[in-house]
C-alpha cells in the first residue's frame, strides 16, 4: 500500500503555515500578537443580513440539501450587481454560479478543465490557489508577473511562442493579491484581444471589487465588448460585506466554462446552507452602506498604516486598493529573507504578517500586511515594529544607525 499520493507530492511544503503555527502558540502561551497576516475582516455583516440568516433558519424547510449551483434568487441578484455596478448582463441561468468562496470556485473550474499535463499562465506572485489549484488537477504552470507593464505581455508573447504544450488557461486577479496592484480597463480589452488570439481562456479573480481607494473603482473584465467569448470572473463577499467565514462566492461569464464548473460542483457539494444563500441576496439587494463603509475603513487604515509605520523607520508603499499591502523589508534586514523575517517580527514585535515567500518565488523580499486591526492596533503594531527595528540597528528607512 503506496503513502506516496500524486496530487500530495506535487505540492510543497507551506511556508505561510509555518508564521501561522508559531502565532498559534505565542496566543496559546497569553502572548498578545497583532495578527496583520491572515486577511480575515474583524467587523460583523450588516445586522439585516444576519436578520435575514436567522429568519431562514427557523424555517423547518430550510434544513435540507439546497443547491449546488445557487438558489435562483441568489443568481439573479448577483447578475443584479453586475448590471448596475459594471453595466454587464448576465443569464442567471447560464452564466452565473454560486462557489463557496472564490477560493473553492476557482479549485472546482480547475478540476472542471485542466487535464495532466496542460499548461497554465499564472501570475507570480499570487494568491496560492491561483497557482496550486491547477497543480492539484494535475497541471504544469508557467508563471508570468503580476505587474501589469509591457514586460508582462512579453512574457505572455514568450509563453505561448516557446511552451509545449501551449498554454490553455491564464489566471489574472487585479486588485492583486498579495501585491494590491490593479488595472484599468484598457488593460481588460488588450488582454481580451489577446486571449481570442492565442485561443486561452482566462480566470479573472476580482475578489477585491470593491475595496477601492482615491475614488478610482475597479474594472471587470467583463465589460469589455465579447469578453464572455473568454472569460469568466470570480467574485467574493468576504471583505465586500464582512463575510468572510459565511464562504460566499460566484464565478459569472462564459456559458461553457459556468456549465463545467456547474457540472463538476453537482458531483463536490449540494450548494451552502440555504439560510446563507438567503443572507447573502438580502445583503445584495438591501442597502448597501456597509460597501462603502468598509471602503472608507480599510482606506483610513491604509493611511493610519502607511504612515506609523513610515515613522517607526519602515517604508511601505500605500496600496491604491484591496485590505492588504505589498511591503518590501526594511533594506537594512532584506538579507533575512521574507520568512526569517516574519518569524522575528512575530516573536521580537508581537506583530503577524504573512511573508512574500509564500506567494511564489518572486515575492521573495516582501511581506503582505493585512488591515485587519483597529487603528489604535496598528499603531501599536509600529510602535513594536520600531522598537524592534531599533533593536536591530535600524532607525531610519534604508539606514542603519552609525552609517
Amino acid at each position: 500500500m503506496s503513502e506516496e499520493f500524486y496530487r500530495i507530492k506535487r505540492l510543497p511544503p507551506y511556508v505561510i503555515a509555518e508564521v501561522n503555527a508559531m502565532r498559534a502558540a505565542a496566543r496559546a502561551a497569553g502572548e498578545d500578537i497583532i495578527d496583520l497576516g491572515m486577511g480575515n475582516p474583524d467587523l460583523p455583516p450588516p445586522p439585516h443580513v444576519i436578520e435575514k440568516l436567522c429568519e431562514v433558519a427557523m424555517k423547518p424547510s430550510s434544513h435540507g440539501y439546497s443547491q449546488s449551483k445557487g438558489i435562483p434568487g441568489l443568481r439573479k441578484a448577483q447578475a443584479n450587481y453586475y448590471a448596475r455596478r459594471f453595466n454587464v448582463e448576465l443569464d442567471p441561468e447560464t452564466e452565473v454560479v454560486v462557489t463557496m468562496g472564490s477560493k473553492e470556485g476557482l479549485s472546482s473550474l480547475a478540476n472542471a478543465i485542466t487535464a495532466p499535463g496542460d499548461v497554465v499562465l499564472a501570475p507570480n506572485p499570487s494568491y496560492p490557489i491561483h497557482t496550486f489549484g491547477f497543480i492539484i488537477a494535475g497541471a504544469t504552470i508557467r508563471s508570468v508577473p503580476t505587474t501589469p507593464d509591457e514586460n508582462y505581455w512579453r512574457s505572455l508573447d514568450r509563453a505561448m511562442a516557446f511552451t509545449v504544450p501551449r498554454p490553455s488557461v491564464l489566471v489574472v486577479g487585479y486588485p492583486s493579491n498579495p501585491t494590491a496592484e490593479v488595472v484599468d480597463l484598457a488593460f481588460y480589452e488588450r488582454l481580451v484581444a489577446w486571449a481570442k488570439e492565442n485561443k486561452v481562456w482566462v480566470l479573472s479573480d476580482l475578489a477585491y471589487s470593491e475595496l477601492y481607494f482615491d475614488g478610482c473603482p475597479t474594472p471587470s473584465i467583463l465589460q469589455v465588448p465579447g469578453a464572455k467569448d473568454v472569460a469568466v470572473e470570480f467574485t467574493s463577499m468576504s471583505k465586500t460585506y464582512s463575510m468572510a467565514g459565511w464562504r460566499m462566492g460566484f464565478a459569472v461569464g462564459n456559458k461553457t466554462l459556468i456549465s463545467a464548473l456547474t457540472r463538476v460542483k453537482s458531483y463536490l457539494d449540494y450548494g451552502a446552507f440555504t439560510p446563507i444563500q438567503a443572507a447573502a441576496c438580502a445583503a445584495l439587494n438591501g442597502p448597501q452602506d456597509i460597501v462603502q463603509k468598509n471602503r472608507e475603513l480599510y482606506h483610513k487604515r491604509r493611511d493610519v498604516m502607511v504612515e506609523a509605520f513610515g515613522r517607526a523607520g519602515w517604508d511601505i508603499p500605500p496600496p491604491r486598493a484591496s485590505m492588504f499591502a505589498w511591503a518590501p523589508l526594511p533594506p537594512a534586514l532584506k538579507h533575512m529573507g521574507s520568512l526569517e523575517f516574519s518569524k522575528q517580527l512575530l516573536q521580537h514585535a508581537k506583530v503577524a504578517v504573512a511573508p512574500g515567500v509564500g506567494y511564489g518565488e518572486d515575492g521573495e523580499g516582501y511581506v503582505r500586511i493585512a488591515m485587519v486591526e483597529n487603528e489604535q492596533r496598528l499603531r501599536q503594531a509600529a510602535r513594536n515594529v520600531k522598537r524592534y527595528l531599533t533593536s536591530m540597528g535600524v532607525n531610519a528607512p534604508g539606514q542603519a544607525v552609525g552609517s
